[in-house]
């Protein structure tokens, strides 16, 4: 045999090596293109875990709470907070309104399934407004007697003044500031119980406008969804919310503790994911 020949024979063609080349590009987009829909879904079904056990982003609809917080504003709600701390006087809290509360804003309903969808995924995400969930400030915690106002004009909790001038709203044509309440009130707080304000107090139906409820204008602690402490949108408003000094004076503390909130009801979304987190580990690793 020429030696020409047996080397022809002794290494593999270039053809051939393109050829599976080739081939293995394609099985790699192929399979990259099967495991898409899988990863997508454990990114949305991890979105919805950390949604509902740990930080929720929400929408500011009102201008109950300026100007602390504009409407457009986004917020993140710590969820996880209040189950291992007390709620504080002065932490800025998301709830559910009692249903005796009417909604400080209308939101259309949807007509049809896709835009149903279309809004839950919104609300879900902190890009569209929700209807029953309510934001303000809180004044007053279990044992707490509130009441409004001095001779001063000031909100007192306990009989010790709140100076709210850090906070409360002031117009931006005028520079009035909000007086800290046109109307009374005087309440002690049972267990179970919050006093609630919005920053913008000539415009924010809070605890004052549904004293006429079964609860006098206090909501339930079980209500509360978490403590807003970060706004995050528009990028140029980014920031802590923290809780006033005015609420840090030591004559404050005569309130009565009550436990944290229970662990939110883990619902369908976890057992979804403790199927769905495997499957798509198993796909991914086997690839």
């Amino acid at each position: 045999m020429r030696p020409d020949a047996e080397h022809q024979h002794s290494e593999p063609s270039q053809e051939g090596s393109d050829q599976e080349k080739t081939e293995d590009e394609g099985k790699k987009k192929g399979s990259f293109w099967k495991e898409l829909p899988i990863l997508i879904a454990v990114a949305v079904i991890l979105a919805l875990v950390i949604k509902t056990f740990a930080v929720q982003a929400f929408y500011i609809p009102s201008g109950s709470m300026e100007n602390t917080l504009l409407v457009g504003d986004r917020v993140l709600v710590n969820k996880i907070v209040f189950h291992t701390r007390d709620i504080t006087r002065g932490d800025v809290i998301v709830f559910k309104g009692p249903p005796s509360w009417q909604p400080e804003v209308q939101v259309s309903k949807p007509s049809n399934p896709f835009s149903k969808a279309v809004r839950w995924i919104g609300t879900a995400f902190g890009v569209a407004p929700t209807e029953k969930d309510y934001i303000k400030r809180v004044i007053g915690i279990p044992g707490d007697h509130v009441k409004c106002c001095d001779a001063q004009g000031r909100i007192t909790v306990n009989g010790v003044a709140l100076d709210e001038k850090a906070y409360i709203y002031v117009d931006p044509i005028d520079h009035q500031q909000d007086k800290p309440s046109e109307s009374p009130f005087d309440i002690t707080l049972q267990d179970g119980q919050l006093w609630v304000m919005g920053d913008h107090r000539s415009n924010s139906l809070d605890s004052r406008a549904h004293q006429d409820g079964p609860e006098n204008g206090a909501i339930p602690t079980k209500d509360v969804i978490g403590r807003a402490f970060v706004k995050v949108w528009p990028l140029n408003r980014m920031g802590t919310i923290p809780i006033p000094e005015t609420f840090k004076q030591p004559a404050l503390k005569k309130s009565k503790a009550f436990a944290p909130l229970p662990a939110p009801d883990p619902g369908p979304v976890p057992a979804f994911a403790a199927v769905i987190l495997p499957l798509a580990l198993r796909v991914r690793f086997r690839r």
